[in-house]
């Protein structure tokens, strides 16, 4: 029978691992190993074997001996926007994120399956899972899908979610302090003198829901009144962004600073306040959330709250890789930062 980890190049003669282990002068499990790349078999006999095999038009299968092994070498990385169908992953924030994880993964010489998942279908994880196309999965936000990802946890072990603590996750869980970055963000546009803060953005996710609880802190720790007219909904997408400053602007309600969700937002606010002759700051300032690398290049730069990317997605894969080797690998929350620049 043909080997299921070899394939055969159309324009050679159909050649047996058998034929090759008796050219060789070994078992047929030795040219296995030896073509998988076992270090078991003498480097020389490897390469003795894989010359015969290179010779005769095979290469290895892998998709075959994936298959065969349950073990693919691939880290799956999935974007879940229920919340958000049209938000894509060219969104900056994905770009930086998605890359830094990307890093680390191929730093441990895995591949990376990208997947944005927009179907609030039951069973829908279910069903990545049991596709076998990766060996572990990251989860990058929890979008509406708390309860999708707690009902496979207790199951499904090699899986690691960026976002924020809930009641009840059961599921491994890496993110950062989102109720402080937001209540670091308000205390320090008041201490700025700010008294008419915006917030720029939705509640309809557990990261969105923190960040605005820590701007409701912010406000009640500095004595300010909480104002309804100044939360401004706003979708995680650019156009969506400045039609939300600009219904702010034209409403005549008064403002002297915005926090937005996320940088993404901010930045957009700061060019639409800027476009409608709004000086920034001294008009209204401006600050994010995340410090994406776009952040300290905006005209003015922007203040915004750290969240370490690249250490994040470093203790996200770190966490992944101790779960699939079968370790404990307990949720993790970072602190944040306020960066400082000119927008604020």
């Amino acid at each position: 029978m043909d080997s299921p980890d070899l394939v055969m190049a159309p324009e050679r003669g159909r050649l047996k691992m058998a034929d090759i282990a008796r050219m060789a002068g070994v078992s047929i499990s030795t040219v296995s190993r030896a073509l998988a790349g076992n270090p078991l078999i003498p480097k020389a006999l490897r390469d003795q074997i894989v010359e015969i095999a290179q010779t005769h038009g095979y290469v290895v299968n892998q998709s075959a001996r994936s298959l065969r092994l349950r073990k693919t070498d691939t880290i799956g990385v999935i974007i879940p926007l229920a919340h958000e169908a049209g938000q894509t992953i060219s969104d900056p924030f994905f770009l930086e994120i998605v890359g830094r994880l990307a890093d680390e993964i191929t730093r441990r010489d895995y591949l990376v399956l990208l997947n944005k998942v927009i179907t609030t279908e039951p069973g829908w994880l279910d069903r990545i899972i049991q596709s076998h196309r990766a060996d572990g999965l990251l989860i990058i936000g929890q979008s509406t899908q708390h309860e999708a990802l707690n009902s496979v946890a207790d199951t499904y072990r090699p899986m690691v979610v960026w976002g924020a603590t809930m009641p009840g996750h059961r599921y491994c869980l890496a993110g950062s302090d989102n109720r402080e970055g937001g209540r670091l963000a308000v205390s320090h546009l008041i201490a700025r003198g700010r008294r008419r803060i915006a917030f720029l953005g939705e509640v309809d996710a557990p990261e969105a829901v923190q960040r605005f609880e820590g701007y409701r802190k912010g406000l009640d720790e500095a004595g300010v009144a909480f104002d309804p007219a100044l939360v401004i909904p706003s979708h995680y997408t650019r156009g969506d962004a400045q039609r939300a400053v600009e219904g702010l602007l034209a409403s005549g309600v008064q403002f002297d600073a915005v926090f937005a969700f996320s940088d993404v937002l901010a930045l957009t606010a700061l060019t639409t306040l800027q476009r409608a002759g709004k000086r920034v700051p001294e008009d209204v300032a401006v600050v994010g959330f995340d410090d994406i690398l776009l952040a300290q290049h905006s005209t003015p730069p922007l203040t915004t709250i750290r969240v370490d990317l690249e250490a994040g997605a470093r203790t996200m894969v770190d966490l992944l890789f101790r779960r699939m080797a079968g370790a404990s690998s307990p949720s993790t929350i970072s602190p944040v930062e306020l960066v400082v620049r000119e927008s604020a």
